[in-house]
């Protein structure tokens, strides 16, 4: 995949995952880091329990992303506490 086709999914990613943990975006740089490393813990998650990971600018790899983003997400909030 391109480089720009790595931003994009990691803007899809992060995104959604960020309305699906706490309803709210982090920010847009920060939604698309979360997003792009939620798309590699994401495959590397899929590809250990025998699917395959990322293979493009996809819907079944926004899918993957998105659960990678989603699971980051959570292990970021548990260290990161923001206070209302």
């Amino acid at each position: 995949m391109s480089f720009l086709a790595w931003i994009i999914l990691g803007l899809i990613a992060g995104f959604v995952a960020s309305k699906l943990v706490n309803k709210t975006g982090e920010g847009m740089v920060l939604d698309i880091v979360l997003g792009v490393v939620g798309a590699v813990v994401g495959g590397y998650l899929f590809q250990t329990f025998g699917m395959s990971g990322v293979t493009g600018l996809n819907l079944y790899s926004i899918l993957v992303a998105i659960v990678g983003a989603v699971v980051i997400l959570f292990i970021y909030h548990a260290f990161i506490r923001r206070t209302p």
